[in-house]
């Protein structure tokens, strides 16, 4: 294990000496703008952090007493997290101000505060830096195909989790998105996985998952069928399926919610999405099947009105079971 960090170390270096090269932030100035890396991340900070909010006075330190103003908590969080010395962030500020990018205005709302913004030249500054900056950037990935984009947006975001970002508060909202391109695969498999692990279903489970979707990729009808995969900060978490029957019966179908993500009210939304959506549809009617021991989501379905009407026992991946129909009228 010892040697496998230190061989992480090693790749992560790597890495970073191949990036800083590859995006230039070994030039003396960063995109052939007038601005450091430094110097354009404070500018960054200073155009995008919110402003503090009316009433809440932030704390009177190196900035306040060296310009004689009040910027509430954002100049804090900037030296906090740029990691930049107060002295050195200071002189990085007197620059711009000298430079027309910044001024002071009263707070409009407490008369004795003033606070710090950037000036209508430091907003077309920071706009030209952004711009040279997503020039810079689309230029790294002018190359890759369509299909391995999301691929590479995965990456990021998984390694900046893994090494310890804090999500901001709407990476950490769960959403529900339509499917695309590989999410019913992903279902197939994880719906597997988990009944292999939690109640010990065969791969014949597989199998049938493997067929319902199939069927609902070559039987897609747009505005009729639905897929709907719960996500948060990127990582799936669950899904289900609207499919239709006729004009007037839909089924809901391969609802699950990952083990980690249980307790958080995930299936209860997945259903209510297809409840909701049935009837914007027009459908008269929404049917399922399902086993009596996932009680779990037997319980959601009904809280969510749907009624059982009939059951029947079999033997299928593997174990006797009992095999329920529930229908809720819409």
């Amino acid at each position: 294990m010892f040697d496998e960090r230190n061989a992480l170390v090693a790749d992560i270096r790597r890495f970073n000496r191949f990036y800083t090269r590859t995006v230039g932030l070994l030039d003396e100035t960063l995109t052939q703008s007038p601005f450091t890396l430094t110097e354009a991340r404070v500018l960054f900070e200073l155009g995008h952090r919110a402003r503090p909010a009316a009433g809440i006075a932030g704390e009177r330190g190196f900035l306040a007493e060296a310009f004689d103003l009040d910027i509430g908590p954002a100049a804090s969080d900037i030296a906090r997290q740029l990691r930049l010395d107060p002295a050195y962030l200071t002189r990085i500020l007197r620059k711009f101000a000298g430079d027309g990018l910044t001024e002071t205005r009263t707070d409009p709302a407490d008369k004795r505060r003033r606070i710090l913004s950037l000036t209508a030249r430091g907003e077309a500054a920071l706009a030209n830096l952004q711009a040279a900056a997503d020039r810079d950037t689309a230029r790294l990935v002018e190359n890759l195909p369509d299909r391995r984009l999301h691929e590479l947006r995965e990456v990021l975001r998984k390694a900046a989790e893994l090494l310890g970002e804090t999500a901001p508060e709407e990476a950490s909202r769960v959403i529900l998105r339509p499917h695309r391109v590989g999410d019913v695969g992903w279902v197939v498999q994880r719906q597997a996985e988990l009944y292999a692990e939690e109640y010990g279903w065969t791969i014949e489970f597989e199998a049938m998952l493997a067929e319902i979707g199939a069927d609902f990729i070559r039987n897609f009808k747009p505005g009729r069928d639905f897929c709907w995969i719960a996500e948060r900060a990127g990582q799936p978490l669950g899904a289900v399926f609207l499919v239709h029957v006729d004009d007037e019966v839909a089924k809901l179908r391969m609802l699950h919610v990952e083990a980690a993500a249980r307790g958080m009210g995930i299936g209860k939304r997945l259903v209510a999405q297809c409840v909701d959506q049935a009837r914007a549809c027009g459908y008269t009617r929404l049917v399922l099947w399902t086993n009596d021991i996932l009680v779990a989501a037997r319980a959601i379905y009904e809280r969510a009105g749907f009624q059982l009407v009939s059951q029947e026992r079999h033997h299928s991946f593997g174990k006797d079971l009992t095999g329920q129909t529930w229908e809720l009228d819409l």
